[in-house]
């Protein structure tokens, strides 16, 4: 004969369906629910960076964080509104980062550098941007566009090139018909590809893009830009 089923979970052991981590309840403190939002945004980072959005599940991403799967449906609504936040959050890095720079405005040509050479330092020592970025760029933009938080982050960036510049028309060493968007545009893109092209051009052009080449590219770059705005 088979033993009986206990109605009531033994003394001791907690039921399950009232466990309270299984149910995706959030922390009671609010400094436990900014650390687990917190881990989730990092641990999506690391998953959407390794498969895209199309590739990345919410369990990945929960098993990554070390949460479950309610707690990012909590936090986020959705998968897409989860990418659109780490969208958010890497590009806020980074201009977090540059505005933390100490820039000498006295010395234009010197703070333009500083800047170029910033740029391509925090690409290098955050690959998940560019495949981020790489990602959301064959979805024609369709999540940054969603964001309202990212145009009030591109303002103070401009804002910073535009002091830099214009400090350096002051002063006279710049040309004065530059305009410092397509400056500002000008040093991402002559970094940001060499970054994220850095393997296919080097198996390509046979020559190892890392090493001596990054520093004379480097060293290309700050002269191709300060050289562009120079009188």
């Amino acid at each position: 004969m088979s033993a009986a089923i206990p109605s009531k979970p033994p003394r001791g052991r907690k039921n399950p369906k009232r466990n309270g981590k299984r149910l995706g309840r959030p922390p009671k403190s609010r400094e436990g629910a900014v650390d687990t939002r917190d881990k989730i945004l990092q641990a999506a980072t690391k998953i959407f960076a390794e498969r895209g959005l199309g590739g990345s599940r919410i369990n990945l991403i929960s098993r990554a964080a070390r949460s479950n799967d309610r707690m990012i449906y909590y936090y986020f609504g959705s998968k897409e509104r989860l990418f659109i936040e780490v969208l958010e959050k890497i590009y806020r890095d980074m201009w977090e980062a540059e505005s933390a720079l100490a820039l000498d405005l006295s010395d234009p040509i010197a703070a333009l550098a500083q800047v170029v050479n910033f740029t391509m330092d925090h690409y290098l020592s955050h690959p998940e941007m560019l495949t981020i970025l790489n990602n959301e760029n064959l979805h024609a933009g369709k999540y940054v566009s969603r964001s309202k938080k990212l145009k009030t982050l591109s303002s103070p960036a401009l804002d910073l090139m535009s002091r830099i510049y214009r400090a350096g028309v002051d002063k006279g060493a710049f040309r004065n018909d530059v305009k410092p968007l397509e400056l500002y545009l000008a040093i991402l893109a002559l970094n940001y590809f060499y970054v994220s092209n850095r393997h296919t051009l080097s198996a390509f052009l046979g020559v190892d893009l890392l090493g001596n080449n990054l520093k004379s590219w480097r060293i290309w770059v700050v002269e191709v830009v300060t050289r562009a705005v120079r009188i």
